[in-house]
């Protein structure tokens, strides 16, 4: 081989970043439908399939039925009265038809002239069954439709295996006729399908989602510059990045009750996800920028720079964009159009106003990077008070973000953006620095902490990582950890931890730590009290809002706090902002609460000044 020949063969390209493995042959193979529709389970399946006979012999169809139960198969039909098949057929429709051509009255070719003109039953898998040996009878048989030809007496063995070879093939068809080839994924056809599905149950429900077409920017000139097997492989990756992403969605917060975020291809450069639930767009926001992320792609030539592929998202939001499907996917299309004229690697929403709001979202997100080396952050401190005696018996966190423009962002809010932007595990870091410096200064005044409950989210934080820091906490800053309680939120993240991480958990109760679990009724569940030890919940402050006049709102309270008490755990109501929230709350028992009502969030000195005192006696609160 010479030297320009060797070069050439070096400079060939490839999708696969440094250090990233290929697919091997193996994997690549497994993406082919034919493989994918054996590994699924569709061909396992077929003696379930309905097996119809019609012959004017009833003893030829029992026969027939007898050799079938002894090779697997379950479910049958039959007449020996071929003037009614075709109406059995309409309302059993059949996996596979075994047809004798050889009848009175009505024929088998017959039968198969009605097939071939009916719109539905043309596509049913036909296997002749017949004495005569007329080749011309045969040939006509074939040309009207059959798909395999048996002369009897039949064999029971070949029976057997030309209904598995029939029925296999025909659900390849199915499968081809619903998947993309070359991905494996859904394809346009089923997507136009269950987009429908999923707007029906939308529009029962009154909730509200999108659709997501994401395109592959200047795919066709990769394909022109690097051959069409290079796009290919392209497609294939992309495929499988944004199949990680959206089978992470699965069961969160933008899941309905009946589906789960779903992924598509199209012809060509494009894909699509069905979001079927979303509590307003900048729950969708985060996903979004995931998906941009993640699908950027390079290619790794010698002796050329990297090379890298991006993607393009257009977004419809149901109802305000439409609840017609193929109005709210056009309008998916067009907002995909605007986006790659806009340049690539980004988004657009058909609705100016969500493309604004989404926007805002991403922004804040890349903002809340800078935001903490620019002291735009404050740990503030509110008072968390035990009900029955208004003594302040603890201390809750809440994070404060006075922003450039003026807009403040706190709690659960704060939490929520830096979760999605993966900067959950710097602000908790931060947040136990500024922790300590305030407990030093506490006890420098002579001042006797109280325990302090320090929100924390699991969105991108692992557990071991979680007792690194409270290690820290306890070792450098001389804290106690009996007086830390870690209030958990974003715990979906954690459902099924490996032995080690669970293994810190269980570490830090041991040490004293109070876990619990934070906005509990509606992010954390009572799913997760099983699969989370823990020492007591939180209420989410929503319930708060409407308790005054929901009657529902009560009765779920009053079973949040017998669960508590029954299981042992401390209950504390949030956002506790007037006397008949506290009255109730009183009067049906429950521990603790924090709010307004109760005491404003202050600064560590503050807090201080207002709460701690030298003694450690508790302060009061009057509860009106």
């Amino acid at each position: 081989m010479s030297d320009s020949e060797r070069d050439a063969l070096m400079t060939q390209p490839t999708v696969f970043a440094p250090g990233e493995d290929k697919l091997s042959e193996q994997a690549l193979r497994a993406l082919s439908p034919q493989d994918m529709l054996w590994r699924h389970g569709s061909v396992s399946g077929l003696s379930e399939a309905l097996i119809m006979m019609v012959d004017d012999e009833m003893l030829n169809i029992e026969m027939t039925q007898a050799f079938l139960v002894e090779a697997g198969y379950k479910h049958f039909v039959q007449t020996d009265r071929p003037e009614q098949a075709v109406a059995m057929m309409r309302q059993h429709m059949p996996g596979v038809l075994l047809l004798d051509l050889s009848m009175p009255r009505v024929s088998g070719l017959d039968i198969l002239a009605t097939l071939r003109d009916d719109s539905v039953l043309r596509h049913l898998p036909v296997i002749v069954l017949t004495s005569s040996t007329d080749p011309q009878v045969k040939l006509r048989a074939l040309a009207m439709g059959a798909m395999d030809f048996l002369s009897k007496p039949v064999d029971p063995s070949e029976l057997g295996l030309r209904i598995r070879n029939t029925l296999a093939a025909s659900a390849y068809r199915e499968y081809l006729s619903h998947h993309d080839v070359l991905t494996g994924l859904p394809n346009k056809q089923r997507y136009r399908s269950e987009v429908a599905a999923v707007l029906s149950a939308a529009k029962s429900l009154g909730s509200a989602g999108a659709l997501l077409h994401v395109g592959v920017d200047a795919l066709g000139r990769i394909n022109d510059a690097l051959g069409r097997t290079v796009g290919d492989q392209l497609l294939q990756r992309v495929a499988k990045r944004l199949a990680s992403c959206v089978q992470t969605e699965w069961g969160g917060e933008l899941a309905s009750e009946r589906h789960n975020p779903t992924l598509y291809r199209f012809d060509g450069d494009e894909f699509a996800v069905i979001v079927p639930y979303m509590d307003g767009v900048t729950s969708a926001a985060a996903f979004i920028n995931k998906l941009l992320e993640d699908t950027t792609v390079s290619f790794q030539r010698q002796r050329s720079p990297e090379l890298f592929v991006t993607c393009s998202i257009g977004v419809s939001v149901f109802p305000a964009d439409g609840l017609e499907p193929d109005l709210l996917m056009r309008n998916a299309g067009l907002a995909l159009r605007h986006a790659k004229q806009a340049g690539p690697h980004r988004y657009e929403f058909f609705s100016p106003r969500f493309n604004e709001m989404a926007q805002s979202r991403l922004d804040l997100s890349a903002e809340l990077r800078h935001a903490i080396g620019r002291d735009e952050i404050s740990l503030l401190y509110e008072p968390r008070v035990e009900l029955a005696t208004g003594r302040v018996v603890a201390a809750g966190t809440v994070l404060r973000w006075k922003h450039a423009s003026g807009r403040i962002i706190e709690g659960d809010e704060l939490m929520d953006l830096a979760g999605s932007s993966e900067m959950d595990v710097a602000l908790t870091d931060w947040l136990f620095d500024q922790m300590r410096a305030h407990v030093r200064t506490w006890r420098g005044a002579g001042l006797q902490p109280v325990p302090t409950g320090i929100k924390i989210s699991m969105a991108n934080l692992r557990p071991s990582d979680l007792g690194h820091l409270v290690d820290a906490a306890i070792v450098a800053g001389g804290m106690d950890p009996r007086t830390l309680s870690l209030e958990l939120q974003q715990v979906g993240a954690i459902d099924n931890l490996h032995a080690r991480e669970a293994a810190a958990m269980a570490t830090l109760r041991r040490k004293g730590v109070r876990l619990s679990l934070d906005r509990f009724g509606t992010t954390a569940s009572v799913g997760h009290l099983r699969k989370l030890a823990c020492d007591e919940v939180k209420v989410d402050a929503s319930f708060m809002h409407d308790l005054e006049k929901d009657a529902t709102v009560q009765a779920m309270l009053l079973g949040i706090g017998d669960l508590a008490r029954r299981l042992r755990l401390t209950c504390v109501a949030c956002g506790v902002d007037t006397a008949a929230q506290a009255s109730f709350l009183k009067k049906q028992g429950w521990d603790q609460a924090q709010g307004r009502l109760l005491g404003e969030p202050l600064t560590g000195l503050n807090f201080a000044a207002k709460w701690l005192t030298r003694s450690g006696k508790p302060q009061r609160v009057e509860i009106p």
